[in-house]
């Protein structure tokens, strides 16, 4: 048997292991072993499996996985999880993540880690819903009087008060979660399109509220994150 080093962190109940490849030799990352270690009962247990790698034009890449295996291209709130990990490890005031697209910058707030979360593009919409793009392809639903799509992230605004936003979310390889960074981003951005209006927003989801202001060429993210415990998972050889 050999061991692995990880992290486990969590924003608004969104929960990642973080594998950081900065420190330690990965394994090979296939479904297989993505869908052992991220299982709640047999494994650790988590929404995504976050791996970071050496980057030569950042502080760290990320690669996303779902606990089912898939690949993701973008993450919020497991961005500013890793963002608050790399700085506490690092001591920088604020740190760069390359993901497959784009690279962010994170940094600590008064009010938890804050990321630049880049474009966010309005690829097509309906009455019902309207579909945006951020590294990862979402679905915001306005009225829930459409089939959800299976190969996309769909967000359900449930409620909104003035610039208060209440959303469910469906992650794409993952299921109900309870928050989703990319997905609070998403739905502002749709708000902001649907509404003429760009104005920061809070967005209240299951397991807590996040804002999000900037804009559609830029979004950002903030709110709290935090560590919930470190461990070994032991491999077999």
């Amino acid at each position: 048997m050999t061991t692995l080093p990880f992290t486990k962190m969590q924003a608004q109940g969104n929960d990642f292991i973080i594998l950081n490849g900065l420190n330690h030799k990965l394994p090979e990352l296939t479904e297989a072993f993505i869908r052992t270690i991220t299982e709640r009962r047999y494994g650790i247990g988590c929404d995504q499996l976050l791996a970071l790698e050496a980057s030569e034009s950042a502080d760290a890449a990320m690669r996303i996985f779902n606990n089912d295996g898939s690949e993701a291209g973008n993450c919020g709130n497991g961005l500013r999880c890793v963002g608050d990990l790399l700085m506490s490890e690092t001591g920088k005031d604020h740190v760069a993540i390359a993901l497959a697209d784009r690279t962010v910058q994170a940094e600590r707030t008064d009010n938890g880690i804050r990321v630049e979360m880049g474009t966010a593009a309005i690829s097509g919409q309906t009455d019902a819903h309207i579909d945006v793009e951020i590294g990862n392809p979402h679905s915001v639903f306005f009225e829930a009087v459409e089939h959800f799509p299976v190969d996309r992230n769909v967000e359900i605004i449930t409620g909104q008060i003035a610039d208060h936003v209440y959303i469910d979310i469906i992650e794409r390889g993952a299921g109900h979660t309870l928050a989703c960074g990319s997905g609070a981003c998403a739905a502002t951005a749709a708000i902001w399109h649907a509404e003429s209006h760009v104005r920061p927003l809070t967005i209240e989801m299951p397991g807590g509220t996040v804002t999000v202001s900037g804009s559609p060429d830029n979004l950002i993210l903030e709110g709290e994150v935090s560590k919930t415990f470190e461990g070994v998972f032991h491999l077999e050889a």
